[in-house]
């Protein structure tokens, strides 16, 4: 790989590396795909290329815990290479793809085909998370062990897929946890949602679609935290939506669970109210649901309770918007609007919380090296300005799908470069 041998200088930027804790003006040195120096040039080191980040804040690469690329299966919606691409383009070089792709993540076969076109794209690291149960059916446990050893899956998922039974539930957390694996939950009661695609209240009472009670989510955060205290196994519970799940999930982190937490950018953003005359756009799962559910999400991230921010990234062809809502596909198509409306909170978060939920926090939780600038760390980068302001046209996105409900709000900030193991692979024009 003679490109990666390229030494190159970012000069002039401020580093925000909340994992060093770092917030201050350096420059960075790079040489052979890692951080090589931070300040002070290294004896001997010629510098081949310099990325002038004047008026730009440096980041370690974002690490997106949960994106679907829609390759392997739905190609018509996206493919590895269109998203890591818009990735790149988002400052986001780390991505965790959940394991409901077709064939499902419940062979090495799946694992070594997904890294094999990611590596061929060459714009981001693709990390996977292996099936929990055969098929996604949610009636026989993986080969877990295998999918770590040999396809170095980073954690175990049913994804969206109920299991609704408590007794396979359990053998499956006792078995991720003798695999020394993360368990990571969609926290949804199948029997309670049913064909939901709204959260259930005003809103949805008075557009007249099936509503989703957040006792759907309430009851399997409760159901997976006395399982998760049985069985000792780490868990990450994704998406979480509503203030009494956090609520929930704060207090067994308190009580010294092995437990961790996300929440999706649109949920920090966007309420049931946003549906409005049946934006499809906002048919998303788990639903948008309360102002007050809103506001408890964001204290919770202030707070640490919620310890990542990510993109729930799901790309849709035109057509799967295109039915009354709830005959819809719910999903957003998120990676270009991640750090923009992260940036957004610095009102209730200081800009390196923020950071850090979406760099070192998702990093730890997956267990992988990313989400840091320390010296000798792969050069994973981003660089943004924090003052260009821009609005997002649906017709400028490099993500496949177009299905966004924020085309049109104006932004402040944007990415100007990106670096994946010391290699520039985005640059704005």
């Amino acid at each position: 790989m003679g490109s990666q041998q390229v030494r190159i200088k970012i000069s002039n930027g401020l580093i925000i590396d909340p994992a060093n804790n770092i917030e201050s003006k350096h420059d960075i040195y790079i040489s052979e795909g890692r951080i090589a120096a931070i300040g002070k040039q290294p004896d001997g080191f010629t510098v081949d290329e310099t990325i002038d980040a004047s008026n730009c804040h440096v980041i370690p690469g974002i690490v997106d815990l949960r994106a679907r690329l829609r390759e392997p299966g739905l190609e018509n919606k996206g493919t590895i290479a269109s998203e890591t691409r818009a990735a790149a383009a988002s400052g986001i070089t780390t991505l965790c793809i959940p394991p409901d792709t077709t064939p499902v993540i419940d062979t090495t076969s799946v694992v070594e085909l997904i890294h094999q076109r990611a590596s061929e794209a060459g714009y981001a690291n693709v990390v996977t998370l292996g099936a929990l149960t055969a098929g996604l059916k949610g009636e026989q446990l993986s080969e877990m062990a295998l999918l770590k050893k040999f396809g170095n899956c980073v954690g175990v998922s049913n994804a969206l897929s109920p299991i609704t039974n408590s007794l396979i539930m359990r053998r499956a957390m006792e078995y991720a946890a003798s695999c020394g694996l993360t368990i990571f939950l969609h926290a949804e009661d199948e029997g309670l949602a049913g064909n939901g695609c709204a959260h259930e209240g005003a809103i949805s009472i008075r557009l007249g679609l099936p509503g989703i009670p957040e006792t759907a989510e309430t009851n399997a955060v409760s159901r997976d935290l006395l399982l998760i205290e049985q069985t000792g196994v780490r868990a990450h519970f994704c998406h979480v939506s509503s203030a009494n799940a956090v609520q929930m999930i704060a207090r067994a982190q308190y009580d010294g669970l092995p437990v961790t937490a996300d929440v999706s950018a649109h949920h920090l953003h966007l309420t049931e109210m946003d549906i409005g005359y049946f934006d499809s756009n906002c048919h998303v799962r788990p639903p948008l649901r309360t102002q007050r559910d809103r506001e408890a999400l964001i204290d919770a991230l202030a707070t640490g309770n919620l310890n990542a921010i990510c993109s729930d990234h799901e790309p849709h062809d035109a057509d799967a918007k295109l039915a009354p809502f709830s005959e819809t596909e719910p999903g957003i198509s998120a990676l270009e609007t991640l750090l923009p409306l992260a940036l957004r909170l610095t009102d209730d978060l200081s800009l390196s919380d923020v950071i850090n939920r979406l760099t070192a926090q998702p990093a730890k939780i997956l267990g992988i090296d990313a989400g840091t600038l320390s010296v000798g760390e792969k050069a994973d980068i981003c660089i943004y300005n924090p003052e260009t302001n821009w609005i997002l046209k649906t017709e400028d996105m490099l993500s496949a799908g177009r299905n966004t409900p924020f085309a049109g709000w104006e932004f402040k900030g944007k990415v100007m470069h990106t670096l994946l193991n010391g290699k520039v692979v985005y640059t704005n024009k």
